[in-house]
């Protein structure tokens, strides 16, 4: 069992309230309101933002060559990552300079500054293990929302769900399980891992937190006629 196995093992309510949250089932039924997905892909441009900054401090965390590589390509896949987000923001009218400009809720701050404290305070494996969530998380999310979209080229979350089902997506989060496995064969311990546990569970709670979030803010923006 690979260590990312492990802390998915230790914290199964929290995984499968994020894996499967109402936001997701809805995503997948094509029946997510647009209130809530507009809502939500701003938050979470905001979020790839503080995301990229936590890639950055891994890059300085970083003791070696090999590390900083891995760090920096989960950089690079956050940059691009934002792209989608601005792709997908325009339908709803709005340019990247109003993303910009757009208020973080405090799930969002609540979520990021949480891995940012996590990589300030404990070493490489700590912030490696708080964004694991995030990375991994929505490739297996990816996966599973892939056949709603098979016979269905209308489907309104289709490029959304594409993109994290998709090779490039896939091999990051895979790499990232990587880095996992190879920082715990140097500094995981049997008395350490239920710290790693702790990290994991709360950042995945957080991520459930995150899917509420944008469902309430379009259910918000829904009744005020937004």
């Amino acid at each position: 069992m690979t260590v990312y196995e492990q802390l998915k093992a230790a914290a199964p309510e929290a995984w499968a309230a994020y894996t499967d949250h109402e936001f997701i089932r809805q995503m997948e039924a094509g029946d997510l309101p647009a209130e809530a997905f507009r809502a939500y892909l701003v938050q979470d441009y905001l979020f790839l933002v503080q995301f990229a900054r936590a890639y950055a401090l891994a890059v300085y965390k970083s003791r070696s060559l090999p590390q900083i590589e891995a760090a920096q390509a989960g950089l690079a896949g956050i940059v691009q990552e934002t792209e989608l987000h601005v792709r997908l923001c325009a339908r709803f009218g709005l340019e990247r300079e109003d993303l910009d400009r757009a208020a973080e809720h405090p799930a969002t701050v609540a979520y990021t500054r949480y891995v940012l404290d996590c990589g300030s305070s404990g070493d490489l494996l700590d912030l490696h293990v708080a964004l694991l969530p995030c990375v991994a998380g929505y490739a297996e999310i990816g996966r599973r929302l892939a056949p709603a979209i098979e016979d269905d080229v209308e489907h309104p979350y289709r490029e959304w769900i594409a993109e994290y089902n998709g090779p490039e997506y896939q091999q990051l989060a895979r790499d990232a399980v990587a880095t996992i496995e190879e920082l715990a064969q140097r500094s995981l311990t049997e008395a350490r891992f239920p710290e790693l546990a702790s990290i994991f569970a709360t950042a995945t709670s957080l991520e459930a937190d995150f899917w509420q979030m944008g469902l309430d803010l379009g259910a918000a923006g829904s009744a005020t006629g937004r």
